[in-house]
């Protein structure tokens, strides 16, 4: 989990110091204290508002530690050694030590955000071509002059040649001749921004100032009242993910056609905030529509019995509290931002119709709207060799004699169609509708838990998971540790859960999602994943998340400091002084 947050605090320190390096006179820059920006990211007054994403994390030696204590030996020190050599590359080769040189100024964050290169296509049809890679604008606060001003005062020759370029008043400082050249300039005397290229430079600038039609990142609509509430005690990193803008920008690099419906797009963001906690990570999200949007969300949250009614040895579920809104919600967002998601809206529909001949709306989603819950439930060790878990369903049903036609209608199909053995049976008190086929080792059971809720269960003809939940579970996996340890108990009330517990699910040797090649190692860190959503209002929409980490234990001390071997070697440089803003004409 680790692997992610590296380059957070150690890319824009890194990009910093190239310039700073070059300050000798800049202390009347200097003369007020950087601070944060309450829930929004520190610089968000000259990030553009267009900004694809935004990343703040924290600069607290003590919370990059602890992060470095999660995972495995192997992901620990992997992601040791990529720390180690981000710090080589951006700070040891250019002359700085991060807890001599940087620490005793800077604030405690800081951010980075990406920007779009060149406008996004405009025709909504027309594949666009592959896009570059965006912009990267860093924000460092300056939290204390005098021990910054002793910094500028000692040039450093490792950054190379500097340029001086005055654009709208401010005095801009770049470097020449090194394979990413940076440009660099002083907002307020207490914000240090650092770019890439120089015209990100010149559209924070325009940002700042609220020219060329830039507004900033904190004028963003329900970004501020969105944020508020998901603030933490001690937050190490907050996340803002501007919709639209990074779903076209996606769109552009993969080569497809712009969504059609983008500018109708309701979803205006998804902001987060990440706090370390003593067992793994925890997230407070936030989905917001426009304030001007039209469509809004039903307020209702029913997620609430679910887990009760699933077994203990649950090793993954989904829950939720209506399930044709969701299903409604989730093919609309899917049809309207025209990108990859985990399963095509169009799947299910077609995959009823042409196995079994039914309707999806029609003849489920209209008695479906109640709670639903979606598992995999593992078979009792030492059980007969087969599948090793069962696949569970259940749904309230607000209509009893539809979902009873349906049922039999399923059971008429399976019979006729697909030579199943159909036949009555009980389990306990309790009837129930079984099907066979002894030629593939599979059987399927459906029936009623409670005079509303009905359930479907797949898998083992041997180990059914029938008994298990019929007419209760003996232990039910909302009162089981891992439960209770993962998925967090608010936001409440909520709409809906997930949990998956990664531990029992690798015990059982069943196959988890492959991750480009050196991230693997990402999967063996975790220990399992609880997530509580929540409809907080018309527009909004709240998730926490918990995830529960291996604890490799204390690391070791990094490797000492080396200059890499591609490093130009030094050139004389002058001191020069910090840039910043200049007065105007």
């Amino acid at each position: 989990m680790t692997k992610k947050k590296k380059p957070s605090l150690l890319l824009p320190v890194g990009a910093a110091v190239l310039l700073v390096g070059g300050g000798a006179t800049a202390y009347w820059f200097l003369n007020q204290r950087g601070g944060g920006s309450g829930e929004l990211p520190i610089g968000a007054e000259v990030i553009p508002q267009d900004a694809l994403m935004t990343l703040s994390v924290s600069t607290d030696p003590g919370q990059w530690q602890q992060l470095r204590e999660f995972g495995t030996p192997q992901s620990q020190a992997a992601f040791d050694k990529n720390l180690a050599q981000l710090r080589d590359r951006l700070l040891t080769a250019n002359g700085y030590d991060y807890a001599k040189d940087i620490q005793p100024w800077i604030g405690k964050e800081a951010s980075i955000a990406l920007l779009s290169p060149q406008p996004l296509a405009a025709a909504p049809n027309t594949p666009a071509p592959a896009a570059p890679k965006p912009l990267a604008i860093v924000v460092l606060p300056i939290q204390n002059p005098l021990q910054a001003k002793q910094l500028l005062e000692q040039p450093r020759p490792q950054a190379g040649k500097l340029v001086d370029r005055t654009y709208k008043g401010f005095q801009i400082k770049e470097t020449q001749g090194k394979a990413e050249n940076i440009s660099a300039t002083v907002f307020d005397g207490r914000l240090l921004v650092v770019t890439t290229d120089p015209k990100a430079m010149d559209r924070a600038i325009d940002t700042y100032k609220g020219e060329q039609g830039q507004a900033a990142l904190k004028a963003t609509p329900g970004y501020a009242q969105a944020a508020s509430k998901i603030q933490t005690a001690q937050t190490f990193g907050k996340l803002y993910l501007n919709f639209p803008a990074a779903t076209a920008f996606t769109a552009a690099n993969t080569g497809k056609a712009a969504p059609p419906n983008l500018a109708q797009t309701q979803t205006q963001g998804v902001a987060a905030t990440l706090s370390l906690e003593t067992e793994g990570v925890q997230f407070k999200g936030v989905t917001w529509y426009k304030p001007d949007s039209q469509k809004t969300f039903q307020v209702e949250n029913k997620g609430k019995s679910m887990p009760g009614r699933l077994p203990a040895s649950t090793l993954l579920m989904a829950s939720g509290g209506n399930l044709r809104q969701f299903w409604q919600n989730y093919s609309q967002g899917a049809t309207a931002i025209n990108l990859a998601v985990p399963a095509s809206p169009d799947w299910l529909p077609n995959a009823l119709k042409s196995t079994v001949n039914l309707d999806l709306e029609q003849d489920f989603l209209t008695w479906m709207q109640g709670e639903f819950s979606l598992a995999l439930v593992a078979t009792p060790d030492g059980s007969p060799a087969g599948l090793p878990f069962n696949l569970l369903f259940m749904v309230q049903s607000n209509d009893r004699r539809a979902t009873e036609a349906t049922f039999k209608q399923l059971d008429q199909t399976m019979a006729e169609k697909y030579k199943f053995k159909v036949e009555a049976a009980k389990a306990g008190d309790q009837p129930l509708t079984n099907w066979s086929l002894p030629a593939l080792g599979f059987t399927a059971s459906h029936g009623w838990l409670t005079d509303n809720v009905a359930f479907i269960a797949l898998g083992s003809p041997t180990v059914s998971v029938v008994n298990e939940i019929l007419p209760k579970p003996s232990a039910a996996l909302a009162d089981s540790q891992a439960f209770k340890t993962s998925v967090p108990s608010g936001p409440t009330p909520n709409n809906g859960n997930f949990f998956v517990n990664v531990d029992a699910y690798k015990a059982k040797n069943l196959p988890l999602p492959q991750l480009p090649l050196g991230n693997q190692n990402l999967l063996d860190a975790i220990r399992s994943i609880g997530v509580t959503a929540g409809i907080s209002d018309a527009r909004t929409t709240r998730y926490d998340v918990t995830v529960l980490l291996q604890k490799a234990g204390k690391p070791a001390p990094l490797p000492s400091p080396t200059v890499p071997a591609n490093t130009p070697s030094p050139t004389n440089s002058p001191a020069l002084e910090l840039p910043g803003a200049v007065p105007s004409p």
